[in-house]
């Protein structure tokens, strides 16, 4: 009588999941996100997706991949995708521009320039006259800042007084690598991965925001949507960054979560370890108030060193550039 009793409660499972099953596809939400095909947004959302937080939080994650930050920009201004990673500096200037863009921090890891263990350049006074390789171009906003405390600090001009090499950041990494630079900036997980293969930090975009008035590390990249999308989707979107919470707390906690990940990531041994410890120091920690306001800071020292070419004809940042329903 058991057994039957516990084959008919497995068939009439069976049967309800085969009745409810197609409803419930239709009750999840579908969210659709732009990302480089081989960016760190993939290691999180590879996560997210394995450990079931999604469909936790009655989400479907579409990942859209895309080769460069361009065609992902394209994308989204034309409708095509629902969510891209970008930066706060971006967000403001299309707002100015009258796009309704607004951010929600993702993460505050950033760029450094790297040298070599056994360097003898220990502050940023022995940049000088040296060969520098920078990745985002001249007027990527770490390079800014570290020239905004460059010339207040030690009135050094580095951009004048050096050699500046600007190129792909896995090219630089590599040429810093043969010894073709005396130091190299490179994005958050380049420089990880050469502090795994003999290099050491010598200041870090953090490092000069921090310097340069900022109250502690500014999320240098958030998620971006469209203000009435997130109006029109705000229960969507709210489950989202739960998701994305959940997530986040795995990678904080678990290692494991990271050996898994290691195919994802490219890396192992000391390489996924440099990689994990500068994730987890990049999670968004702070009152998103007091990230406003410091990037706001941050916005009229870049739009001093950087000009019209780096912000536009706006010399604030513009309101709304985080999205207002992070304040409520």
């Amino acid at each position: 009588m058991n057994r039957m009793f516990v084959s008919r409660r497995a068939l009439l499972g069976a049967l309800s999941c085969a009745i409810f099953a197609p409803t419930i596809a239709r009750a999840m939400s579908r969210l659709r996100i732009g990302i480089l095909k081989f960016g760190t947004v993939n290691w999180e959302l590879e996560s997210l997706k394995h450990n079931g937080f999604d469909r936790l939080h009655n989400i479907e994650v579409e990942p859209a991949y895309f080769a460069g930050e361009d065609a992902t920009n394209i994308a989204m201004l034309a409708g095509e995708i629902d969510m891209i990673v970008s930066d706060w500096l971006w967000v403001s200037r299309l707002r100015s521009e009258r796009e309704n863009l607004a951010l929600i921090p993702y993460s505050t890891a950033v760029g450094a320039i790297m040298v070599r263990q056994d360097s003898p350049i220990l502050s940023i006074s022995d940049l000088k006259d040296r060969k520098i390789g920078v990745a985002g171009g001249p007027l990527d906003k770490s390079w800014l800042l570290i020239q905004a405390l460059a010339q207040r600090d030690f009135n050094l001009d580095l951009a004048a007084a050096n050699e500046v090499v600007y190129g792909a950041p896995p090219l630089l990494s590599e040429k810093a690598r043969q010894g073709e630079f005396d130091a190299v900036l490179n994005f958050w997980h380049f420089c990880a991965r050469l502090e795994a293969s003999g290099f050491r930090r010598l200041v870090s975009a953090n490092d000069a925001a921090i310097a340069l008035g900022a109250r502690g590390p500014v999320s240098s990249l958030g998620y971006v949507v469209r203000d009435e999308w997130a109006r029109e989707n705000e229960t969507l979107l709210r489950n989202f960054m739960a998701a994305s919470a959940q997530t986040k707390s795995l990678l904080a906690t678990s290692n494991e979560e990271w050996v898994r990940l290691a195919p994802v990531v490219k890396a192992e041994g000391e390489e996924l370890h440099a990689l994990r410890d500068r994730y987890r120091e990049g999670i968004p920690m702070r009152p998103v108030a007091d990230d406003a306001a410091d990037a706001a800071h941050l916005y009229e020292v870049l739009a001093q060193i950087g000009g019209e070419k780096l912000v536009g004809k706006a010399p604030h940042m513009a309101p709304g550039t985080y999205w207002s329903g992070l304040f409520e």
